[in-house]
């Protein structure tokens, strides 16, 4: 992909904006809109949006889990699972009553 070729004034998007959403939905290629000169705006297909999303939903927890590794903020995994071991089975004792 070349960037350049995918850089379009808005008066090129308004004439033309059935054809530019068909592009982006078929390759899956970002078009920058620019307006005076400037770049304003990123037209995005829907998946190539939802996937970005995504992605930066797990770079904050991964972000997140950095951070709570250099504060010292963790759990044994075999703790854990044996501490909601004995939740569920109070929880069950407490439903035999």
């Amino acid at each position: 992909m070349k960037i350049k070729d995918n850089i379009k004034p808005i008066s090129y998007i308004k004439t033309n904006a059935a054809e530019m959403l068909k592009k982006v939905n078929e390759t899956h290629n970002p078009i920058i809109i620019t307006q005076n000169g400037e770049a304003k705006a990123v037209l995005l297909d829907t998946q190539t949006y939802q996937s970005m999303r995504d992605s930066i939903g797990i770079l904050k927890i991964l972000s997140q889990s950095e951070k709570d590794i250099e504060r010292e903020q963790v759990y044994i995994q075999e703790d854990v699972f044996t501490e909601m071991d004995k939740k569920i089975e109070k929880l069950k004792a407490k439903r035999e009553i």
